[in-house]
C-alpha cells in the first residue's frame, strides 16, 4: 500500500510540474520590432504589404529561432526572437544582393500569420520560438 502511495505521489508531482509547460501561441504587434531593425539597405514587407514593383525574384528564405525566455517578460522574449529571425532574413538578402524581403510571414508550428501588423510567436515558461519566411527580391528603384 505504501508503494502505491509513493508511486501515486510521484506521478502527481510530475503531472503538476508538466501542466505548466504548455506552449502558448501569442499574436503580437510587428511595429516595435520592425522599427528597431537597423537594415537600411534591405527593406522588409510583411504579409501583403504594398511595395515597389519587383525587378527580380531571387528565391525564398526561411529561418527558425528559439531563444531562452528573458526576464523582461513574454512580449520582450517574442520580440527578441522575431528580431533574431528577421536579422537572418536580412543577412540572406544581403548575401544574395537583394534589396528587400517581401511576403514575410511568421509561424509557430501550425499557427501562421500573414498579417502586415501582427506576428505569431510560441511562448513557453522557458523559451520563445518563431519561424519566418519571405521572398528575396530586388525592387525597382523609384
Amino acid at each position: 500500500m505504501t508503494k502505491n502511495r509513493l508511486m501515486l505521489g510521484a506521478l502527481t508531482v510530475v503531472a503538476l510540474t508538466q501542466a505548466g509547460c504548455a506552449t502558448q501561441v501569442e499574436s503580437l504587434p510587428i511595429a516595435p520590432v520592425a522599427a528597431g531593425t537597423s537594415a537600411h539597405d534591405v527593406a522588409l514587407y510583411f504579409g501583403a504589404q504594398a511595395h515597389p514593383a519587383v525587378q527580380s525574384q531571387l528565391g525564398p528564405s526561411s529561418h527558425s529561432v528559439r531563444i531562452a525566455r528573458t526576464t523582461m517578460g513574454p512580449e520582450a522574449s517574442c520580440n527578441k526572437a522575431l528580431q533574431e529571425a528577421l536579422d537572418k532574413l536580412i543577412s540572406d538578402a544581403r548575401s544574395h544582393h537583394a534589396n528587400a524581403v517581401v511576403n514575410v510571414t511568421t509561424r509557430f508550428h501550425s499557427t501562421e500569420s500573414t498579417s502586415s501588423t501582427d506576428y505569431a510567436c510560441g511562448l513557453s515558461t522557458s523559451a520563445a520560438a518563431i519561424a519566418v519566411k519571405g521572398d528575396l527580391v530586388v525592387l525597382k528603384a523609384d
